[in-house]
């Protein structure tokens, strides 16, 4: 009924549609075999590679941020020593100013004075809690001798005590063996002021019947021959007037703040009395 040849024609043709439908199905199955091996190994390898992503990133944070502070720290340190820098300049500006106008009340102290005078830093203190003293960085060499009087634009500091050939020690105001010949300026009263326990002095022989007042100015009189006539020394803060005695007890604040002497100024031409009238 069919040729031989169509027979053949058609076995081919079902032979090449057989080997086609099962290497199809062979790739298919090869396919979806690998689909589903490569779902699987991503599921386990994407959480450990977000991980190590994560942990890189972060430890590659933390290194820069170390560096950054680092710099940072650099510039801080180089910032604190300009600023400390700064501050000594500035403190070493003000330091000057602050001499400068102690240096103006200075030379308006000489050139208001008829006497000579010589400026000298004050170089040490007394420790002792007995005597009162200074010791400044002038001497014999420079005029000055035992019983000059020390003065500042606020009044009387005390005495020359000793001078050596470069230094000399200046026995303080305030000290209970220094003493000055004084008057209560408002009414001319006179008295001796002299040295007292702490930062304060005494007026001392100014009789009941004077009138003295709290607030009052007290200069020297010039008639101790050691200070000039009218240098300040204090105002009167306290009085007592007893019953009984022939004098009142007055206190005094002096006018120069003795804690915070930093120059002195020596007169070393002090006005004389010559009692023969040569």
């Amino acid at each position: 009924m069919f040729s031989k040849k169509t027979v053949v024609s058609a076995g081919v043709i079902g032979l090449v549609i057989l080997i086609t439908f099962v290497i199809s199905f062979h790739y298919l199955r090869k396919t979806s075999f690998m689909d589903a091996a490569g779902r699987a190994a991503l599921f386990i390898v994407a959480p450990v590679q977000n991980i190590f992503t994560t942990t890189i990133g972060f430890a590659d944070g933390i290194w820069r941020n170390y560096f950054f502070l680092v710099s940072i720290a650099r510039e801080n340190e180089i910032l604190r020593k300009r600023l400390a820098e700064v501050v000594g300049q500035v403190d070493a500006c003000r330091e000057i100013a602050i001499a400068n106008e102690r240096l103006r009340e200075y030379v308006g102290l000489v050139n208001e004075s008829p006497h000579q005078m010589v400026a000298a830093k004050v170089i040490a203190r007394d420790p002792s809690p007995w005597y009162r003293t200074l010791v400044i960085s002038k001497g014999s060499d420079d005029g000055i001798s035992k019983g000059c009087p020390v003065v500042l634009p606020d009044g009387i500091v005390g005495h020359i005590l000793t001078a050596s050939s470069r230094y000399a020690r200046v026995l303080l105001l305030i000290d209970r063996n220094c003493s000055v010949d004084a008057l209560v300026q408002r009414t001319r009263a006179q008295g001796v002021v002299e040295g007292a326990a702490g930062a304060r002095c005494l007026l001392n022989y100014i009789p009941r019947q004077e009138d003295v007042q709290v607030g009052d100015a007290i200069v020297s009189s010039g008639f101790d021959g050691i200070f000039p006539k009218g240098l300040s020394i204090g105002y009167v803060s306290k009085i007592i007037r007893r019953n009984t005695g022939l004098f009142q007890e007055i206190e005094l604040v002096p006018f120069v703040d003795f804690e915070r002497i930093e120059e002195v100024m020596v007169i070393i031409s002090p006005q004389t009395h010559d009692l023969e009238g040569n």
